[in-house]
């Protein structure tokens, strides 16, 4: 009986030893949510962006208005500038991995690559899309790396391979991540 007794026990210890060292594990994995606002090349606001944790990258909920209907590409781009008209002051496409562009190329994709999402005919769009290279931690492959980054949108379609950007035309509306 006593055996049993100490058994029970020291299941209790450790049941209680691994709660008490992954409850820290479970904190950091809560979907932590960050809010970013998109504003076109003239500064007029666009819609914002949410951006939550997801089983297999970052989840980005669109809620966009006033864009060109039909397919656009969005990317994180490496510097946290949105600098109207051109928002080239976001640098090129995240990549601390330095690969090639495109989530359909074999040499790529760059972290920030994330698949095309649509644009009704009345300029708006409630799509969600996941950003599979990306976290909301603080690795190298963060949001917040570096300072930040900057979610753009282009005005055509990323056709998923062509470096460095997908043949994506123009940046059209730009917001910046930071913590």
């Amino acid at each position: 009986m006593q055996i049993r007794n100490r058994k029970i026990i020291a299941c209790i210890f450790v049941a209680a030893a691994v709660l008490a060292f992954s409850a820290p594990l479970f904190a950091k994995s809560k979907a932590a949510k960050v809010v970013v606002k998109l504003q076109n090349g003239q500064g007029k606001a666009v819609g914002t962006a949410t951006l939550s944790n997801a089983p297999n990258g970052i989840k980005i909920a669109l809620n966009l208005h006033d864009l060109t209907p039909g397919e656009h590409a969005i990317h994180f781009h490496q510097m946290a500038k949105c600098e109207a008209p051109d928002f080239k002051s976001a640098g090129g496409h995240f990549n601390p991995d330095s690969k090639h562009h495109g989530l359909q190329n074999p040499e790529g994709p760059h972290a920030g690559d994330i698949p095309n999402f649509t644009v009704n005919v009345k300029g708006k769009s409630k799509a969600t899309v996941v950003a599979p290279n990306m976290t909301l931690g603080d690795d190298a492959h963060s949001v917040f790396s570096n300072g930040g980054t900057a979610l753009m949108i282009h005005a055509k379609a990323d056709d998923g391979k062509t470096d460095p950007a997908g043949n994506a035309g123009d940046r059209i509306a730009c917001g910046v991540v930071t913590k």
